[in-house]
């Protein structure tokens, strides 16, 4: 059953612009549940993690919460704090097609930090 709602986002989402932010604060977002989820299986109060992660309580809720311009260091200083580690990886976006790669750029590299 399709409910009002259900009929109005798709409608919205039919606007390509629309779409990209939506897909854009949802990344976002995700990382932001990431830390939350990893923040409470140790058990640890925002604050608490502030501490060991010597940043402000009030950072990490806007991480959690609204993760914008975050620098590695802040993230690996949060993970770390958390017994992780930061993994980044480069995903194609929907509906975009690469060029052809040159010598050795079509190999995928990973690194751990």
């Amino acid at each position: 059953m399709t409910t009002r709602w259900k009929r109005f986002y798709q409608k919205q989402m039919e606007d390509g612009k629309l779409q990209e932010l939506v897909e854009s604060e949802l990344e976002n977002l995700q990382l932001g549940v990431q830390i939350a989820k990893l923040r409470a299986e140790e058990n640890l109060s925002q604050t608490k993690l502030a501490a060991k992660a010597e940043m402000s309580a009030p950072k990490i809720s806007a991480m959690e919460n609204e993760p914008r311009n975050l620098t590695i260091g802040t993230l690996i200083r949060v993970a770390h704090a958390l017994g992780s580690r930061v993994e980044i990886k480069l995903v194609r976006r929907k509906g975009t097609k690469s060029g052809r790669p040159r010598n050795g750029e079509g190999k995928v590299k990973t690194r751990s930090l």
